[in-house]
This record gives C-alpha cells, structure tokens and sequence, in this order.
C-alpha cells in the first residue's frame, strides 16, 4: 500500500478531525466576491480521446487491491473493490466531475430538483426513459422505495453500515407518471443529491435476507454499461463483461477484468504483460517513465553493469562490452596475464557474470515496461497527522496546537509531491479539496509555523526545558510512552547501543535551510538508514537526546551544521515524548519519511517522539481505531457531500450505555459541541452558499482544536498501456467506463502538455 488510508466514500460513512467555541475565527473568503474553493491542483491524466479513435473490442485488465467480501457497497466489509464494481454496473444518479463536484448523470437522469421546501422538503427524480434494468423492468420508484426502507435503519434486521440522509426521508411515491420518482423528507437534508448512487435493484434491497446475504458474491440484476459475469476468488479477479441491454453508448471494451494485485507485486505483472492498467508506488512508477522516456537504454551505446561499469570485460580489455561465456573466460585468462592470481580472477569473472545477468535482466524489464506510461495526477483523499487527544500530553490543548505550530506542512508537502512533478500546495482544509464547493483554506484559525509561539503554549501547558526527569519505576511510563506490539517495553541491545535511529546524531551536514541535504538520507556507506531491522513485534526509533551518549547531538559538529534543537521538555518529572504509530509494510515508505521529518521540527520544540512500525493488518484496528498511539499519519478521502460523510470524523465522542465512548470515526477523540452543532446546520439548510459558510466555520473551528493537521494530496500515480484511452488518474472526477478503450493504429490520447507545477 503506498498509503494508510480510510476507503472511499461509501466505505468511509460505514465505519472507515484554548477552547475553539472561544476563539477569534478569521473572516472567511466565502463571504467575499472572490470563490475560495479554487480549481483542482491537477487536473485528470487520462489519455482522453473521442470514441471514433477507439477500437471496438478488447479486455482491459485492471489492478485493484483484492477480490471484495461483498458487492453491496451499503455493507461494512464493502471497500473500494467494491465502489469500483458498484459505478460500472449499477445506476447512479450522479457523479464527480473534474473538480470533485456532483453533476447529473443523464443516462439515468433527466432532471433532479426541490419542488418544495414548506412544509417538507420534496424532490422530484425525473429518470431517462430508456433506463431499464438488465432483466428488462424499468428503474422506477419501486427501487427508490425499497432501498430507503433498508437504510432507513428502522428495520434492524438488514445489516446495513451506515444510513445517512435515508433516515431523513418521510416517504416516497410515484409521481406524475412512471418515470417520475417524489421523495418527501421529514427533515429537511442539504446533501439529498448523495442518495440513490448506487441504486441496487428491489430484488436486492426488498428483503433483509436479500440485502444481507443476495449481494455479496454476485449481482443478478443490474443497470450499468457492464454487468458481472463471474467472481473468482481462486484467481483473484472479477470479469465484467457488456449489458446487453444498455442504452447509453455502447461501451468500446468487450471486457474488464479486475485483478487483485498486491501493491508490491504490480511492476512485476506489468512485466509480465499480465495488467494493462496499476496505481503504482513511487518507485515503480519511476521504472515505467524511465522506460517510458525518450531514451533507449543500450542503443548505440555500450552495454553498462549495474555499477557504471562495461557488463563484461573490464575498461581497457579488449572484451570491454561484450557478454556471454566466451568472454567470461577471455576476462579470466585477461586477468591473470595482467597481475591478478587465479582466484582473484574467477572472483572478477563470477562478479562480472553476475553483473551481466543483471544487466540483461534489466533490459528485459525496461523493453517490457516500454509499452506503458506514467499518468499522475492527486487522489481525491489527502494525509493528515492525527494527535489523540483522548489522554497524555495531547488532552491538553495547547500541547496539540503547539505540535500543530511546529509543522512546516509546506515542506512536507514538498518532500512527498515535488520529486513526482506534482504540486506541492498543503491541504488547507479538513472537509474537501482545491476545486470542491467546500473548499477554503482555513488553516488561519490555527496560524502558520512559529517555533517561538509552539514553545510559549508548552511552556504555558507547563512542560519547561531541562525540567528533572525522574527514574521510572517499573510499570511506571513517561508521557507518551510506547510499548511493543506483544506489550512489552523495547529492551537496549547490547553493547550500550539501542539499535535505534536517533534524530540529531546522524553526523549529516545540514543545508542552508535546516532541511536535510539528500546525503542526509543515507549512511556513510551510501545505503539508506532505517535503524534496525523491521520486527514484527513492531521497529522503534527514537528522536530526542540520548542522555546515555553524553552531551548534546551536535556539540562537536562541524562548522556550518544546524543549531541543536531545543533542550527536551519535561512536567512533573516525566520528558515529553509522543508515541508515533506508523506501517512498516512495502509501500508505506513516504508516510515513515514524512514522520521523520515531523519528529525533526518536533525535537526543534523540546518535544521527542518514540516511532514503533507495525505490521499493515495491525495498525489501523490495533493502533488507531483503538487509540493506542500519540501520533499517527493515515488518510481520509475527499467527499462532495461534507456536511454528511465529514461529521462521524469530527463529531464530539459520546459515552456509549456499557460506559465506554463511542467515537464514531473520530479516532483523535478531539470534538466540541460547537462543531457538532455547526455540521447539523449545514447538514439541515437547503441554500448551497449558507451551508458553504456553515462548513467553513466548522472547518476553522476544527483547525483550532487540534486534532488533526492535513499535510497534503496524496499522489496518484498510474502505470497505463501506452494505447489504452480514457483511463488512467482520473483525480477528482468518475470514470466513464464505456468510454474507455483501446486506441485505433496510429491515433493518440489527449494528456497534458507538461507536469502540473506547483
């Protein structure tokens, strides 16, 4: 996984941010002439290209990350398989164009609007007369109907995850005719253009029995321009195939076949010629635009070992360049008349050898992975630092707004996107993305990055430099103390060594700007540093002083190094140090970069951190939605509908009738009544522009308390055949999978003219 991440929206409302009501919260833009909410910070990378350049025919298969436990995307094992399956075969009402925004989907619907407001809310659908299901029926207000009753939440034995906006409507009747559906509500609800997408047919929605268990491996009906033909979960794979009876435009593929291919495992399917279409990680979407590019590697130049060197003989031997086994014992005999003895020289040949096959071995890759291209663009979701603020240093507020000030989010945006060519703009709000109604920046309530102001509120919240630190007793822990996955405390090696990487002692040269130069990165021998061996009772590093070594890091650093950061805070004779929760699965190397970076600016405040990586399937069950951790990097996905999908994240917990407290998905456990109270308003108004400001001030009020800080866009990186158009990042907006296809010889897709800058 390249990322931790709660699922897509239909996922995320099933499970899976000084006291803000007194704060001065800055003016909003909203309530200017000028639209705050911005466009996309990049647009959509997806070969597009009409339909008469497309082939007719063909089976695109498509990477997804497993075979889904169910196809009712209303259940809470759904996840984002599922969504996928759901908007190829299922009606939808609408869907997102490329600035993240509901626009109407006409192969469904002709018309969609509020005909009253008093005494009810009422809203009348008026649906495309072709629509008709793929047994022949016509999609009318029978389907409406019943899928309200089952996520009505009135009936409990239908086993749905989530019933938001359903539990709000009244009734619904048949209008004027038979393609008009009129949907009244008992309160009003500002994101009624949520419901109804996906809309699963009566059969599946009429009875708890059918709903429950008649969707989980297969879908009889359906009403999309594909319908699943089979599930295999032997293959790992799901096959869509065309709908007969669709009809929209036909789509231009035969088939799609979904592949559940682990993130780790794609390059070498690409490889293979088995995937015409992978989200990637970083590194494997560097070796597909570097086979990619203009360059042909071993072309009219000589054949190059892994190191630099000729991949047989040596430079200045007459077999400089060549390969095979002819050439391996001509170096041999090379060797020896030029000094070496003989075992030194089968040493150079076994070496030289090995370095050939690896050279071919690497031509072979990149003249495979010739034939795709990387598409980018920034996924509708975005990565935040979560700060559990349900006890520890960080129930305090001022310890969290003081973390909160200490982030140059700037430069971390800048770590992650600017080496993909993406922009590199934080995030600057909790409830939606650049270009989404939503949107603006409401950072301010919190301030910008101000080490001076972050130190003031720690020493407010009483934590001092230098404070004494008493001995721990056993069974006793220092705030923010971290624990190994079996529960015990990690244990020093021996030798005085802990094994762990400590920031500050790393012996780098710093740049101008206090920001590691990339020699930084790695250690003397030019590897990269990573502390220790993973373990799967979870890796523990370290940033602060080592009281144990002596002295501060730093104190004997060459001239022009950094300033050491500030002397470790201490209360009550426990040091302030926040344990930092992180993966340690493939893929999960940016978040773990991004975190040492963080715990950097935090040493530069007196605040250490204790980093523990667990394993991917323990980390969000075990670790966040339990509260065990301090600090946490995981993503949420961006929603056109906030008012809705943002509330259960940053709704105030509640104690639960067995005592304990129910959070909802709001696993910072930071939430104020004014916040709660502000989401019901935008959630209960039926003007667009009064719930925008009502949002925006939530979203101030958020920034204030702390909870959560949002870093940046997570990057959306796609492996596509060169020839496969209408496909690939599609950012914010929906896939038009009828549109999708194979070019015709000699045509070519529409991408942007140069990479998104910031």
């Amino acid at each position: 996984m390249s990322h931790v991440g709660v699922g897509p929206r239909a996922v995320m409302r099933s499970v899976a941010f000084l006291t803000a009501g007194v704060l001065a919260v800055p003016a909003l833009a909203g309530c200017s002439s000028e639209d705050p909410s911005g466009k996309p910070l990049a647009g959509q990378d997806i070969a597009s290209a009409d339909r008469a350049r497309i082939s007719d025919g063909g089976t695109l298969r498509w990477a997804v990350d497993s075979v889904p436990d169910t196809l009712n995307a209303f259940q809470s094992d759904a996840d984002a398989t599922t969504a996928r399956v759901a908007q190829a075969v299922l009606p939808s009402m609408y869907r997102m164009d490329e600035s993240g925004r509901p626009v109407r989907n006409p192969e469904y619907l002709e018309s969609a609007k509020v005909v009253d407001t008093e005494p009810k809310q009422v809203v009348v659908y008026k649906l495309n007369q072709q629509a008709v299901w793929s047994d022949g029926r016509e999609i009318g207000a029978a389907d409406f109907a019943a899928q309200w009753r089952a996520l009505s939440g009135k009936d409990s034995a239908y086993w749905t995850a989530r019933n938001a906006g359903y539990d709000r409507i009244e009734k619904i009747e048949r209008g004027a005719g038979d393609l008009e559906v009129k949907v009244t509500f008992g309160r009003p609800y500002a994101d009624w253009q949520s419901l109804f997408t996906p809309l699963y047919p009566k059969s599946v929605t009429g009875t708890p029995d059918a709903f429950n268990d008649g969707a989980r491996r297969k879908l009889e009906i359906t009403a999309g321009p594909f319908a699943p033909d089979e599930v295999d979960t032997e293959k790992d794979e799901i096959v869509l195939t065309r709908n007969p009876r669709w009809w929209g435009d036909p789509p231009k593929l035969t088939r799609v076949v979904l592949r559940a291919v682990p993130r780790d495992k794609r390059v070498s399917e690409l490889v293979a010629g088995k995937l015409d279409l992978a989200e990637v990680d970083p590194d494997t979407a560097e070796q597909v635009a570097l086979a990619a590019g203009p360059g042909d590697a071993g072309t009219g130049t000589p054949l190059m070992g892994p190191e630099g060197t000729p991949a047989a003989g040596p430079a200045g031997s007459p077999f400089w360049g060549t390969r095979g086994g002819a050439a391996a014992q001509a170096l041999r005999s090379w060797a020896i008349a030029h000094g070496s003895d003989e075992e030194a020289a089968e040493e150079e040949v076994l070496a030289r050898e090995k370095r050939r096959k690896a050279l071919a071995k690497f031509e072979r890759r990149q003249k495979a992975l010739s034939g795709f291209e990387l598409r980018k663009s920034l996924e509708p979701a975005y990565t935040q630092l979560a700060l559990n603020g349900a006890d520890g240093p960080l129930a305090d507020e001022r310890v969290r707004r003081a973390v909160a000030r200490a982030l140059d989010r700037e430069k971390l945006a800048r770590a992650v996107l600017e080496p993909l060519g993406l922009p590199a703009e934080p995030v600057g709000s909790h409830l939606a993305l650049s270009g989404q109604a939503a949107y603006a920046d409401g950072s301010g309530a919190l301030g910008d990055q101000d080490v001076k102001e972050a130190r003031a509120l720690l020493a407010d919240a009483g934590w001092v430099p230098g404070g004494p630190v008493k001995e721990q007793e056993d069974g006793e822990e220092a705030a923010g103390a971290e624990k190994s996955e079996d529960g015990e405390d990690e244990q020093p090696s021996e030798g005085g060594d802990d094994g762990t990487y400590i920031v500050g002692e790393d012996g780098g040269d710093r740049s101008e700007d206090g920001e590691g130069t990339e020699e930084d990165e790695k250690n003397p021998d030019g590897e990269e540093d990573g502390g220790g061996t993973d373990q799967e009772s979870g890796e523990k590093h370290s940033s602060g002083r080592n009281t144990a070594r002596g002295g501060a890091p730093g104190a004997y650093a060459p001239k022009g190094t950094a300033a050491p950061a500030a002397a470790p805070l201490a209360k009550d004779g426990k040091a302030l140090t926040l344990s930092f929760v992180l993966p340690s699965g493939p893929g999960s190397e940016t978040l773990r970069t991004v975190a040492d970076r963080i715990s950097a600016m935090l040493e530069e405040i007196g605040i250490g951190t204790d980093i523990t990586k667990v394993p991917d399937k323990s980390y969000f069950k075990d670790h966040i939605a339990s509260g065990e951790y301090d600090l946490a990097l995981y993503s949420w996905p961006a929603s056109a509908f906030p008012a809705t999908d943002a509330r259960p994240i940053y709704a105030k917990p509640v104690p639960a009738a067995d005592g304990s407290l129910n959070v909802a998905q709001n696993y910072t456990r930071v939430g104020t009544d004014q916040v709660d109270q502000l989401f019901d308003q935008a959630m209960g108004t039926l003007d667009p522009k009064k719930a925008r400001d009502l949002l925006r001030k939530a979203d101030s009020r958020i920034w204030a308390a702390a909870g959560s800080v949002p870093l940046y866009q997570r990057p959306q990186l796609v492996a596509a055949r060169k020839n496969l158009a209408n496909a690939g990042a599609f950012g914010l907006g929906s896939p038009v999978h009828e549109d999708m296809g194979f070019l015709e010889k000699g045509a070519r897709g529409s991408r942007p003219s140069a990479s998104p800058s910031s």
